[in-house]
């Protein structure tokens, strides 16, 4: 009997999903994540097998998996009932931008795919830095609030933190970025956004639709920058808030295009300016 690479995968997020499509390796996939939007014939073509938080434990043993991959310690607990079950599980925890890039080494690796990981990679990287070339290019970096939960105020992951630089923005919250768990990162006082005086809001609520008239009403906001001045913006979260391709890809040329925007309307050679 001969040595072979996972051949029947499951991916309990969407991140894993789309690098496996990207690296053209999509045959292996055999169930994904309810939450997968990328990409568009993943949807489709493949049985949703879990939640983030939660996983049809018997729709996955039927899937007769060789590997099951997830990510973050708030999947611990789904892990370890695959793992008791029998079943070959790998989690990541990739949390900045370099970490998500390793990811993708490593996940290619694991499917014997390990050119096109090293390829797609550099395509990731090359793009990553043209949006910073061109980011800082702006004669001044707006401040920008990230809330990725409205209801406590949670700021922005480490990697959303590192794409808004990226971008040419200062997460105004930045080292609050730093914490592996979202219970570091809740903004308990609304009244600390209003002290930093973020030039724009950015808002992706995962799993719901920012709603910006409900920002721009908090007690005391008319006072941020942002809020006066009409710049609060909506990131999709499929397209920022899963540490994969999307983010470095869809997501941080969308928050690119938000700041050069900001920047532009205040230039002084702008129209009205």
């Amino acid at each position: 009997m001969r040595a072979r690479y996972p051949e029947r995968i499951v991916c309990l997020t969407e991140e894993t999903t789309e690098t496996l499509y990207l690296l053209g390796e999509e045959r292996r996939i055999v169930g994904i994540s309810g939450y997968t939007v990328r990409p568009p014939q993943a949807r489709r073509e493949k049985p949703k097998v879990s939640a983030f938080l939660s996983a049809k434990t018997d729709k996955i043993l039927q899937l007769k998996p060789d590997l099951v991959i997830g990510f973050s310690d708030l999947q611990a607990d789904i892990a370890r009932e695959l793992a008791k079950a029998g079943l070959n599980v790998m989690l990541f925890n990739q949390r900045s931008v370099e970490e998500i890039l390793s990811t993708i080494l490593v996940l290619s690796a694991v499917v014997g795919a390990n050119d096109k990981g090293l390829q797609l990679v550099k395509q990731l990287e090359a793009g990553v830095a043209q949006i910073r070339a061109d980011g800082e290019k702006f004669s001044r970096k707006p401040k920008v609030y990230f809330e990725e939960w409205d209801e406590p105020m949670i700021s922005a992951i480490r990697w959303v933190s590192e794409l808004v630089g990226i971008a040419g923005g200062e997460d105004v919250f930045s080292e609050l970025s730093l914490s592996h768990a979202a219970s570091g990162r809740v903004i308990a006082d609304p009244q600390a956004v209003v002290e930093k005086r973020p030039d724009v809001i950015l808002g992706s609520w995962c799993g719901k639709k920012f709603r910006p008239e409900r920002v721009a009403a908090r007690p005391g906001w008319h006072a941020v920058p942002a809020v006066r001045d009409g710049e609060l913006h909506e990131i999709k979260s499929s397209e920022i808030l899963q540490p994969g391709p999307a983010a470095l890809t869809d997501g941080v040329r969308r928050i690119h295009a938000i700041l050069a925007g900001w920047a532009r309307r205040r230039s002084p050679w702008a129209c009205g300016g």
